[in-house]
């Protein structure tokens, strides 16, 4: 009897021991599912339609930031460098070297020395104005495009609440045709739609960091172009008290 009994423990800690392996297994299996087969498959269970429409907000919003950032990038110059470089040359009374630097120069902040230098023989305030004109023209420029990144910003979220709604709809219809209110009957409408606003926040957020970080060089780029008018504005002052006497 004794025997019996220690056969059966033993069969007892083996099949729990089974058991625990076999659990240990499915979860080591799910964890080391890669993010890329996680994703497909949330995207899919999403519903396919909706989900598509998320994602094409995420890849043309991305585009519009990848866009504006490589611009700005391209915007930005080594100010002290070419200020340095112009006011060397009106200190030799050479306008015209002046002119060409401002010529060779990317960036709106050239762009204005320029279109200020090129109108040195008009008097200081024909030249703020077009400082201040061209400048307004310039900051435009860097501004261009943010409106498209806020739309998209704006339509993620929009579009899996949109996808909330039918989820939730079509866990109302299951209900109805079925008769019953079963978690297994609501369980796949609202996953549907949890799903859908989960991703549609996430697209949001993504936007929102790229968004943010291309209004701060914007930010920077026209405090440097305020800063850099003024100097102009007293580099061409001292050129005219130096020889236009």
């Amino acid at each position: 009897m004794k025997k019996l009994f220690a056969i059966v423990a033993m069969l007892g800690v083996f099949s729990f021991g089974s058991t625990a392996m076999a659990q240990e297994a499915e979860v080591a299996s799910v964890e080391g599912q890669s993010i890329h087969k996680t994703l497909k498959r949330y995207f899919i269970e999403g519903s396919a339609s909706f989900m598509s429409l998320v994602a094409i907000a995420l890849v043309i919003g991305l585009a519009f930031c990848v866009e504006r950032i490589i611009y700005l990038s391209l915007a930005e110059i080594n100010t002290k460098k070419f200020i340095g470089k112009v006011e060397e040359a009106l200190e030799k009374g050479d306008v015209e070297a002046a002119k060409d630097i401002a010529r060779n120069t990317r960036g709106p902040i050239a762009s204005i020395y320029y279109q200020g230098l090129a109108r040195i023989d008009q008097g200081l305030d024909q030249v703020e104005r077009s400082v201040v004109s061209y400048g307004g023209v310039q900051a435009g420029y860097l501004e261009k495009g943010c409106s498209w990144i806020t739309l998209f910003i704006a339509m993620a979220p929009s579009l899996g609440f949109l996808g909330t709604v039918i989820g939730m709809v079509q866990a109302f219809d299951t209900i109805q045709q079925v008769g019953d209110i079963s978690p297994t009957v609501v369980a796949g409408g609202m996953k549907v739609a949890l799903i859908t606003t989960i991703f549609g926040i996430v697209v949001a957020l993504i936007l929102q960091l790229f968004y943010n970080y291309v209004l701060t060089k914007i930010e920077s780029i026209n405090s440097d172009m305020e800063d850099s008018s003024v100097t102009l504005l007293d580099l061409i002052s001292k050129y005219n008290l130096k020889y236009k006497k």
